[in-house]
């Protein structure tokens, strides 16, 4: 086919990566991090950071659901598809996904950060090293952008971890109390492993609705047809008729999740805004569930006093002798990402719907102010805007097996053989120019 470049090696970059293998295609994965196939989620080494979703839904391969759990299995013949297992097992499952790839056609791995991309006869990638690199195609999948920062800090305020995620940034609060701003996952790990530590003896989450976000518990399983609406409004009212209908709302947002992105299409501009400002948190708390397990544990510290949750709006972070953590989630890739910056600025791409993201077409092209498709795709969070339900396993699987049957369909690209030599994907280096 050609040779194409998967800028990031998370989650979506990993199944990029995998689909466009099995469609012919030279793959160059380019990624910052030190251990590629893990991205950000995953790289934690806490065992008590748990997948958020039951281990049979998380599969990297669309033909094998249970890939995942017969992985699990080799390790512990006692795990079923309802397990919650750990991030750092599934960070080691991705790691060995990609590793299984490079069997799949040639694949290089190359540690970097793609800073800018130039569309031409062939595109170009410029590295932060100063590497360029050339292919036929270009597909993001930089996952989900470091958290939003909707406050001001003082300078003053020593004590303030910014992105929690980065490694070690917990371990320089001071031991004693500690804030932390929001109260969805990210909050509920971060409380977890300052609780373990045995250093904080009290930690309060404030968020704007001082929700947590509910428990995965066993529902049963029901087929939804797409609901009818024409509203925002409309909407809201047949999920509530459904939900008294069928009697476990569980089972009403499992049932209507291959409906969520046609649901959210089929709104006006101004009810999706309405939806963000008024409905997107208890959406939030109600599609993205803490494990069982790790909910009994958060009840266990609210039982003991050690964690509170108080509803407020942070607006200014002072200066303070304890500890102030940001778990508002991920922000805007608009804001926070250099490449997408830059794609902006050059032209290549514009800010979808609301600013959560890049405006893509059906199949995650992204589209030039001039209305222009590029030859740059997207997937995954990127999407964020024009789709809602765009960053959990099941939705990111389809959009790259979609996609890389979409590039099959279209003439295929000019041909570049040994572009990525015989590289193998632990000792890849850059593609020759």
């Amino acid at each position: 086919m050609g040779d194409a470049i998967v800028v990031g090696a998370g989650f979506a970059g990993v199944l990029a990566t995998r689909e466009l293998l099995r469609g012919g295609w030279r793959v160059l994965l380019v990624d910052p991090g030190a251990r590629a196939g893990r991205g950000l989620a995953y790289s934690t080494t806490d065992p008590w950071h748990l997948l958020n979703s039951p281990a049979g839904t998380m599969s990297v391969d669309p033909d094998d659901p249970d890939d995942f759990v017969a992985w699990c299995r080799r390790r512990d013949p006692g795990i079923g598809p309802g397990e919650f297992v750990s991030r750092q097992w599934y960070g080691d499952y991705l790691s060995a996904a990609l590793a299984r790839a490079d069997a799949l056609g040639e694949l290089a791995v190359h540690s970097g950060r793609v800073v800018r991309i130039f569309e031409g006869d062939r595109m170009v990638a410029l590295l932060d090293n100063d590497v360029v690199i050339k292919a036929d195609q270009v597909v993001l999948a930089v996952g989900n952008a470091p958290p939003a920062r909707p406050f001001t800090v003082d300078p003053g305020m020593r004590h303030f971890v910014d992105d929690p995620w980065k490694p070690g940034a917990l371990q320089g609060l001071p031991s004693g109390p500690v804030t932390l701003i929001g109260s969805g996952l990210t909050a509920v790990d971060v409380a977890l492993s300052l609780a373990r530590s045995g250093r904080h003896d009290r930690i309060t989450m404030v968020s704007r609705h001082g929700m947590l976000p509910r428990v995965h518990a066993p529902s049963k399983r029901v087929v939804i047809d797409r609901l009818r609406h024409t509203s925002l409004s409309g909407l809201i009212r047949a999920v509530r008729r459904l939900t008294e209908k069928v009697g476990d709302w569980r089972a009403v947002m499992d049932g209507l999740r291959p409906h969520w992105n046609d649901l959210w299409l089929g709104l006006s501009a101004a009810d999706q805004e309405r939806f963000l400002r008024h409905a997107a948190r208890l959406w939030e708390v109600h599609r993205h569930r803490m494990a069982p397990g790790v909910a009994a544990e958060i009840e266990r510290l609210l039982e003991r006093g050690v964690l509170e949750i108080r509803p407020g709006r942070v607006n200014v972070v002072e200066p303070s002798p304890h500890g102030v953590v940001n778990c508002t989630g991920p922000g805007s890739l608009l804001r926070t990402d250099p490449l997408t910056r830059s794609l902006i600025a050059d032209g290549l791409a514009m800010p979808g719907p609301h600013g959560l993201g890049i405006d893509v077409d059906e199949h995650g092209a992204l589209i030039r102010p001039s209305g222009k498709k590029s030859s740059i795709y997207a997937l995954g969070a990127a999407r964020k805007g024009r789709l809602w339900e765009t960053t959990a396993a099941p939705e990111i699987r389809a959009q790259a097996r979609a996609l890389a049957i979409h590039l099959l369909t279209r003439r295929s690209p000019r041909e570049a053989p040994g572009a990525l030599g015989s590289c193998r994907a632990d000792t890849a280096y850059p593609l020759p120019g």
